[in-house]
């Protein structure tokens, strides 16, 4: 192989600042590179089943293995026949909203690969596959693969690309060390997120229970006592049961419409139809892309507008517990917004929902849509055209069971308000240690700051 073929296609751009001593090469040097089936696998509901991992399954470093799905048995075996994923290798999106991220495959999980999506297995003779990680995560890279768009409109990575990316590494020792020091934070976060998964199952199983089986009603009519109900909570359910158009339901509640229980259903508008641009930085200017598929706000994805703008859209400008659902495209993530991101806006494809806390509050909207037979009704009411979208006289439509107005706030703040808030909790954490890694992470990986000084840093930061 000739020089100039062996050079990384990528280049260095670490190259002012990585140490000497390090040694440069090309990613296929150190490692294989396997593309995914060019199919769309079929999936199934089974717990038990392979996870298959797709560009929206992975944050930086991590599957969300929480919400990924799953295929047949049968769908793994065809899917790994070229390769099958183990611990040690890396899954690289290299496509889509969560395009260039490189996260390793959990031990003993099997997983497959989904479609937009690469395997690299890296040489660990040579190189550490955690160092490898943090390299293709560092911000001088994923902001570099940016401008590839591999002759489409959306960004895209091809293989030569990724083949030819340019890495540099000490010895295998050092980049243990670096690699420990950033995944002491990346497990913090870690298990904050899977803290957060399991409250986000309580809360829904609590919903479910309360205001979709009306499980304490049962139990009152029945005699019994309800698991787990203090009786200060028992007494905010009735003893017996109704007609409604949706079936029974507690006496004294009503069947309402999501748009007669909120202040507005509404949605913004790109500033560039009015002819504003978008800036650098300045108001948060929340988009699809800006929201995960577990609610869950992404500020690296917000675009921004100026004060001038912001005041211009008036009708689109956020407040807290505001909840918004996109509507255009990708439809269905769901978030609440809080005072961390305001002020803030939003275009035409996000809904903004705004609760009238006394009716319905806006925690209780946000696991209203979150379920999945509200999800179902949503998907039967979108229209295909250009591209799919939910209007929002549909959203206005969505029937739900409401208690009465004295009653609604108190079962909120019985449990669910508790666990809300302990997420928003954990979430404003993940971001602070999110923001430590990331600082550290650059200096780290190119040897511009020494693992001891690293180490006095997180003390500091009392990580």
């Amino acid at each position: 192989m000739s020089s100039d073929a062996q050079r990384p296609l990528i280049l260095p751009l670490f190259a002012d600042t990585v140490q000497p001593e390090w040694l440069w090469k090309r990613l296929d040097e150190i490692a294989e590179v396997y593309d995914c089936p060019h199919s769309t696998p079929q999936l199934v509901d089974d717990q038990n089943a392979p996870f298959v991992v797709r560009s929206q399954d992975v944050r930086t470093g991590t599957i969300l293995l929480g919400s990924a799905a799953r295929v047949s048995i049968e769908t793994y075996r065809e899917r790994i026949k070229r390769v099958e994923p183990e611990f040690g290798d890396l899954v690289y999106s290299r496509e889509g909203t969560y395009f260039g991220i490189a996260a390793e495959v959990p031990r003993r999980v099997k997983v497959c690969l989904g479609q937009r999506m690469v395997l690299i297995r890296p040489d660990n003779s040579r190189i550490d596959h955690a160092f490898l990680k943090y390299w293709l995560n560092s911000p001088q890279v994923f902001g570099y693969i940016h401008g590839f768009r591999d002759g489409t409109v959306a960004e895209r990575l091809n293989l030569p690309v990724i083949r030819g990316m340019a890495i540099a590494f000490p010895s295998l020792a050092e980049q243990s060390a670096i690699a420990e020091v950033l995944g002491t934070l990346d497990d913090r976060i870690a298990l904050l997120r899977e803290t957060n998964t399991t409250l986000e199952a309580i809360a829904q199983a609590l919903f479910k229970s309360w205001f979709v089986d009306f499980d304490p009603v049962r139990a009152k009519q029945q005699g019994r006592e309800q698991d787990g109900l203090d009786a200060t909570t028992t007494a905010l359910f009735p003893d017996s049961f109704e007609e409604s158009k949706l079936g029974l339901v507690p006496r004294g509640w009503e069947v309402k419409r999501l748009g007669d229980i909120t202040e507005r259903i509404t949605k913004g508008t790109t500033p560039t139809t009015l002819k504003r641009p978008f800036v650098e930085s300045g108001i948060n200017f929340v988009k699809v892309e800006s929201l995960t598929e577990d609610g869950e706000f992404i500020p690296g994805k917000f675009a921004y507008v100026d004060n001038a703008t912001h005041e211009l859209l008036k009708r689109s400008q956020l407040k807290v517990d505001d909840v918004l659902i996109t509507i255009a495209g990708t439809i269905g993530r769901i978030a609440v917004m809080t005072e961390d991101f305001l002020p803030a806006n939003t275009n035409q494809a996000v809904a903004l929902i705004r609760p009238d806390a006394n009716l319905f509050p806006g925690g209780l909207i946000k696991h209203f849509l979150q379920r999945e037979d509200s999800r179902q009704t949503m998907g039967e009411r979108v229209v295909q055209a250009v591209q799919a979208n939910l209007s929002l006289g549909s959203l206005s439509d969505l029937l739900l069971v409401v208690p009465p107005v004295e009653v609604v706030k108190k079962l909120y703040g019985a449990g669910i308000e508790q666990i809300d808030a302990c997420k928003r909790m954990n979430q404003q954490q993940i971001r602070t240690l999110t923001s430590i890694r990331d600082t550290l992470l650059p200096r780290l990986i190119s040897g511009q700051l020494r693992l001891p000084e690293a180490a006095r840093e997180m003390e500091t930061e009392q990580v």
